[in-house]
């Protein structure tokens, strides 16, 4: 399995570019989103990457975190979701909008991509809903480094209040999903402390906490 390629890009197609590893070219798929945000040619560059096997055919594909290319599993593995559709919801939403929008059972927001109906969008959303706060918690997830594999970085633990609920695991793990989104860890931890219950599922919590975090209006 190659997870990682590493150099510089020769040239770009329409959905692809060619990284030159040391003399050997890899053709790598991506998102318009990823494509956009690519130094130029002759550029050093680093993508993590999914290899798909087929009979006859082998192709990469290419994502600039970690949480972007676990999405990109769990989402082929989708029926009626093959590699294109899901860079192409990836491509719309970014990795925190796919989080988002699964995390909320929002399939709208999914559909809003090229190539994917409703009824499709609602089985994605559906088949998800409970992988959502295990990939939130990976982290944003850093560009990968030319030379080395980042590690994701390691999120501060919850602030501690009175009356929190301490034996609830959940706590941490939805702060954590929470910051990795982007949202402010004051604004996480009170959002996550307003809703949570001693019985409630991390699932629950963040997705009870971004309904509250949810601009207004």
């Amino acid at each position: 399995m190659i997870g990682k390629i590493s150099g510089r890009i020769d040239y770009r197609g329409p959905d692809h570019v060619l990284i030159d590893v040391r003399g050997v070219g890899y053709i790598v798929y991506v998102s318009d989103r990823v494509m956009t945000a690519l130094p130029g040619n002759g550029e050093a560059v680093a993508l993590y990457t999914d290899l798909l096997v087929r009979e006859d055919n082998l192709q990469l594909f290419g994502f600039t975190t970690l949480v972007e290319k676990e999405w990109h599993r769990l989402l082929t593995s989708v029926q009626g979701i093959g590699a294109k559709a899901s860079l192409s919801i990836l491509g719309a939403l970014g990795a925190e909008g796919v989080s988002r929008a699964i995390a909320l059972g929002d399939w709208s927001a999914l559909a809003k991509a090229k190539g994917v109906g409703p009824k499709t969008a609602q089985r994605v959303a559906n088949e998800l809903k409970d992988k959502a706060p295990t990939v939130m918690a990976m982290g944003a997830g850093s560009a990968p480094e030319i030379d080395a594999v980042i590690e994701p970085d390691a999120t501060a633990p919850a602030p501690t209040r009175a009356g929190a609920t301490r034996d609830n695991p959940a706590q941490s793990e939805a702060l954590s999903a929470l910051v990795n989104l982007g949202y402010a860890p004051g604004d996480a931890a009170g959002a996550v402390m307003e809703v949570i219950t001693p019985e409630m599922a991390t699932g629950e919590v963040i997705r009870a906490a971004l309904k509250l975090l949810a601009p207004k209006g």
